[in-house]
């Protein structure tokens, strides 16, 4: 059967490392960055709609293509004070450190009209009134301190 002799096969590929004595390589640490975004009052629909057409076209790109696993993008569900208020967070999983580092690469593919790009983000730039990106580490709760 096909199937009896593929299977040998993809055992016979999945072994050799081990054969030869050449350990596996080990899957990279998933590496989690957060932006956030305070924006110009009044001008909430106008920067979404161009961070979806540019930013979240690009995540999704970059998800297909397995250098993000995962992100989310969440606003506040009330309000605070001016200096602590934010808009919006992304959380973005990247598969390691490396997969942070196709953003550009994603970019060009997907948005050739450079010209656009570029007029269309620097309109977004100016209505944001405020921007940090920031890695982000998970710990255990219940470590000893480092």
């Amino acid at each position: 059967m096909p199937s009896i002799r593929v299977a040998a096969i993809l055992v016979s590929i999945l072994a050799a490392p081990a054969a030869s004595g050449a350990a596996p390589a080990a899957p990279a640490e998933p590496y989690q960055v957060e932006w956030v975004y305070r924006v110009r009052y009044g001008f909430q629909d106008e920067w979404w709609r161009i961070f979806q057409k540019y930013q979240i076209a690009a995540l999704d790109e970059e998800q297909r293509r397995g250098y993000v696993q995962h992100y989310e993008v969440v606003r506040p569900g009330l309000h605070t004070s001016e200096d602590a208020r934010w808009d919006y967070r992304i959380v973005i999983t990247y598969n390691g450190y490396d997969g942070s580092t196709h953003e550009s690469e994603v970019e060009r593919a997907l948005f050739p009209d450079t010209v656009t790009l570029k007029r269309e983000e620097n309109r977004r730039w100016e209505l944001t009134a405020n921007h940090w990106d920031l890695p982000i580490h998970a710990i255990d709760p219940h470590a000893p301190p480092e």
